[in-house]
């Protein structure tokens, strides 16, 4: 079931960067975030409120309080930085770009949580490497 997930999740990412290039078209980039923003945050609390999840707020613990504060503030500079990309490069070369957090997560998991990094991994991440380096090019 994850997968489905995962691929609605890139289905949209691509419908999220064509509809942002067209949207942010005279518009400041930091306006545009901040609108997306506004939007994803009201859909964000229906779902909570659909779903009857805040009855579970008071139980989050400090840590995880602290890196979902964290988690928040690196996609709000994320989203930032995007959105500006967005406004002054083609949105095929910038998506490319963007999809190196693939590579950079993998790292990361396996320096921070000790998860495998396989044979499989590293030829996934040269792919990837190597085909954001033919398409921005």
């Amino acid at each position: 079931m994850w997968f489905v997930f995962a691929l609605g999740s890139a289905v949209f990412a691509a419908l999220t960067s064509i509809l942002a290039k067209i949207g942010i078209q005279g518009v400041n980039s930091n306006l545009g975030t901040a609108i997306r923003t506004v939007v994803v945050l009201a859909m964000s609390w229906g779902m909570v409120f659909l779903t009857g999840a805040q009855s579970g707020l008071d139980k989050i613990s400090t840590k995880s309080w602290l890196f979902l504060i964290l988690s928040g503030l690196a996609t709000g500079a994320s989203w930032l930085c995007y959105y500006h990309a967005l406004q002054i490069g083609d949105a095929s070369k910038v998506v490319p770009v963007d999809k190196l957090s693939v590579i950079i997560t993998l790292v990361m998991a396996f320096v921070f949580l000790h998860e495998q990094f396989t044979v499989k991994s590293l030829i996934g991440c040269i792919l990837i490497g190597a085909g954001t380096l033919v398409m921005v090019l």
